[in-house]
C-alpha cells in the first residue's frame, strides 16, 4: 500500500471510495461524504497536502482522507474527515496507515490539534482525547465527547476555545 497526496486524477476514484464506504449510511441515495469532499476542495481551508489517499498494489484507490483548516480562537487546528476506506479492505489497517499519515502530515504543517467527530472505540487510539479536555469547544455542544482533538508538537496548554470547521460543513 502507498499513501501519497491525492491529485485531480484522483477525484472519481475518491469519490467512489467514499460511495463505497458510506453506501449503508445512505441506502439508495449519495453519501453526503462525496459531495463534502468536492466542496471541501474549493474551499479556502483545503490544503492539498492534507488530503490523502490510500493505493493498494495495483493501483486502486481504497482509501482517502481529508484535514481542511478551521479556526480555534487560539492556536491553529485543523479539522479531520471525511475518511473513507472501501468495504473489501476496511479491517486490514488502509484506515490507521490513512490516519497516522495525516497526523504526521498536520504535525509537519505546524498545526497545533487536529480535531474530529468520531467514535469513541476508534480514535484514542491514535491520540484523541475528548477535545473539552483540552480546553476546546465544539460547535455544537450536543456532540459531547464525541468531539474529539489529537495535540500535535506544537499544541501548548494555551491552545483551545471554539472550534469552527471549514465553511461546507456549516452547509450540511
Amino acid at each position: 500500500m502507498l499513501i501519497r497526496r491525492e491529485t485531480t486524477a484522483d477525484h472519481d476514484r475518491v469519490d467512489a471510495v467514499h460511495r463505497a464506504a458510506f453506501a449503508a449510511q445512505a441506502p439508495g441515495a449519495e453519501p453526503l461524504e462525496v459531495g463534502l469532499v468536492r466542496l471541501l476542495r474549493g474551499d479556502a481551508g483545503w490544503n492539498p497536502a492534507l488530503s490523502l489517499v490510500a493505493e493498494d498494489a495495483a493501483g486502486s484507490v481504497v482509501g482517502h482522507v481529508i484535514c481542511t483548516v478551521g479556526s480555534l480562537d487560539v492556536g491553529r487546528a485543523v479539522g479531520l474527515g471525511p475518511i473513507g476506506v472501501t468495504p473489501q479492505q476496511q479491517g486490514s489497517g488502509v484506515g490507521a496507515a490513512l490516519m497516522h499519515a495525516v497526523l504526521g502530515a498536520a504535525d509537519a504543517l505546524d498545526f497545533d490539534v487536529v480535531v474530529l467527530l468520531g467514535h469513541l472505540d476508534y480514535y484514542p487510539r491514535f491520540g484523541f482525547v475528548a477535545a473539552r479536555t483540552i480546553n476546546i469547544a465544539p460547535p455544537d455542544p450536543g456532540w459531547g465527547d464525541h468531539f474529539q482533538a489529537r495535540p500535535l508538537g506544537r499544541w501548548t496548554p494555551g491552545v483551545g476555545g471554539q472550534f469552527r470547521y471549514a465553511a461546507p460543513f456549516e452547509r450540511l
